[in-house]
């Protein structure tokens, strides 16, 4: 499809996305509703994940470890902040080429946006163990971190 917004609305209706509070569109389909654990925590959880030229993912994190699979559309910009050691990875997620990996790993822990390079991004994001709301967190505007980031990744703002 040579249409990229028609594929966009193609991608939403066919995978059932709904809005992000990070930004964006997502589906948890990992594990499907219903599935129950007996309380205990899923070995993993999986979504489908579409960002569109302009979107970003809220800074956020973790407390588990996070696998990014670029899927399809033109790459998108990945970024890590490693609190411990206060260093900024940028990571280039598409089809494999120079630079350009088609997936990567965020620790728990760490900090994370995500931007669509082109007209759009999907990829699909792993979470083990499975995610819970419990464990995560959004960057809130008015913490100092916020600033510093905003200082170092103008482009994902706030």
């Amino acid at each position: 499809m040579s249409d990229p917004a028609a594929r966009i609305e193609e991608l939403k209706t066919s995978l059932q996305l709904q809005p992000h509070v990070e930004g964006g569109h997502y589906r948890r389909f990992h594990p499907p509703k219903g599935a129950d654990n007996a309380g205990a925590r899923h070995a993993m959880s999986a979504i489908h994940y579409l960002l569109e030229a302009g979107e970003c993912s809220s800074w956020h994190r973790v407390d588990a470890e996070e696998a990014w699979h670029f899927v399809e559309g033109e790459p998108l910009e990945l970024l890590i902040y490693h609190p411990e050691t206060h260093r900024l990875d940028r990571c280039t997620l598409g089809p494999v080429q120079g630079d350009t990996q088609a997936m990567t790993v965020v620790p728990a822990g760490a900090w994370q946006a995500a931007r669509p390079l082109g007209r759009y991004a999907l990829a699909t994001c792993i979470v083990a163990p499975a995610f819970e709301y419990e464990g995560f967190e959004l960057l809130a505007q008015d913490d100092p971190l916020a600033s510093h980031l905003a200082g170092l990744v103008p482009e994902i703002g706030f």
